[in-house]
């Protein structure tokens, strides 16, 4: 009779010991089932699940193990395994997968206290735990750290929606965003990446600048805060903005564009994305003028956003139709997909606003980065705490890979 076993290994690494076990246990026929194995600060965890043939059970192959072992070292841990156990553990399998991002400056032990609480109440079992960010240097530290670490979970929550609340509540007390995907094919596949501009690759709303500029600043603002009531929708509120920049000289889009910074991580995320083959555009309510800047500056392969009428040199307090509004954002994300032929599940859509959220929800993974509350509740996935480039750790990039 077949004896099944749970092997496990732990001390010291170095060069050569999973070659060393694998050798021994192949000179008795053993078969692996199921192997994994970690390395913290220098220190090795191996687990092996082996099947010892019936012919091989009276061998000294668990002895030859242990004796090589201690040579080196190391600690080793024997565990009989039931056939029963075993075919249920092999059952397990169909169980659904997902995937458990956190985004922070700094792991504390309070973040992974209350994150793996959080899991456990769900009835979550967590398979693996991945670090995604680098080695943090003690003594030479950057000034702005970023920690991303991925936990693989099998399971159904027993309670979704206040699941993400707690997840919500994590990211407002104590630093971390956290993302909860499923693991399918589409999140290993993304392929489109759409930004809003204005607040999400830029620090800034260009119409205050261009309003600051013009003298009007409050009067736009009065008009922004009477649209966010509801009682003006979007285009109409967007055309009375712009009429009060009327008379406003060329001249100062440059000198505003030149004062305009990035968002922290945009170009690192950009640059990585291109280079894994994804496409890229910008949807935004801004300003095509500024968007051509930023297109040109990160190699931006899609824009649309809102045409400045100028005339004479000076701003005429025209726009061109139609407005790119919440509803044309969706509908561009939808013609550039089908333009360069990717499902909607492989698009990730980035912005900060309310008229953002048609196109973040639409998309496969839709982030709402650095917004205010009712879009972080309304959108699927939530960034916070970190710069653009911690998307790369929602798609399991990590830090080593992008310095590869």
């Amino acid at each position: 009779m077949n004896t099944i076993v749970l092997v496990n290994v732990s001390g010291p690494d170095s060069a050569g010991i999973t070659k060393s076990v694998t050798g021994i246990l192949g000179r008795y026929d053993v078969q692996i089932l199921d192997i994994g194995q970690a390395v913290i600060h220098d220190h090795l965890s191996l687990g092996l699940l082996i099947q010892i043939p019936s012919e091989s059970v009276s061998t000294p192959v668990l002895k030859d193990l242990l004796f090589h072992l201690h040579e080196r070292g190391l600690q080793l841990k024997f565990t009989p395994i039931s056939e029963d156990d075993y075919e249920k553990w092999v059952s397990a399998q169909g169980k659904e997968r997902y995937i458990i991002t956190t985004l922070s400056r700094n792991i504390t032990a309070k973040q992974m206290q209350r994150l793996t609480d959080i899991i456990s109440q769900n009835g979550l079992n967590i398979q693996a735990i991945t670090r995604l960010s680098g080695r943090l240097s003690l003594q030479s530290p950057p000034k702005r750290p970023r920690a991303g670490v991925e936990f693989q979970v099998r399971g159904r929550p027993a309670d979704a929606l206040a699941m993400r609340r707690g997840f919500l509540e994590i990211a407002q007390e104590l630093a971390m965003d956290v993302s909860f995907q499923k693991e399918n094919r589409y999140r290993r596949n993304r392929r489109l990446i759409c930004f809003d501009m204005d607040s999400t690759l830029i620090q800034a709303e260009v119409i205050d600048e261009l309003a600051k500029e013009a003298g009007v600043g409050e009067q736009v603002i009065a008009i922004t805060e009477s649209a966010m009531r509801g009682e003006i929708d979007f285009n109409e509120s967007f055309r009375r903005r712009v009429s009060l920049l009327k008379g406003l000289p060329e001249s100062k889009l440059e000198t505003i564009a030149n004062r305009i910074e990035l968002t922290e991580g945009a170009e690192e995320l950009i640059s990585t994305l291109k280079s894994m083959g994804l496409k890229t555009a910008i949807l935004s309510g801004g300003f095509t003028y500024f968007g051509r800047r930023l297109q040109k500056q990160l190699g931006i392969d899609y824009l649309y956003a809102n045409e400045l009428v100028i005339e004479d040199q000076v701003v005429s307090g025209k726009v061109q139709e139609p407005i790119i509004n919440a509803e044309q954002k969706a509908a561009k994300l939808q013609q550039i997909a089908a333009t360069e032929g990717i499902k909607l599940e492989q698009v990730i859509a980035v912005g900060d606003g309310a008229n953002d959220l048609p196109m973040l929800n639409l998309a496969g993974l839709g982030i709402a980065f650095h917004a205010k509350p009712l879009v972080r509740k309304q959108a699927g996935h939530t960034i916070s705490n970190l710069g653009l480039d911690g998307i790369l750790y929602l798609l399991g990039v990590r830090d080593r890979d992008i310095n590869d």
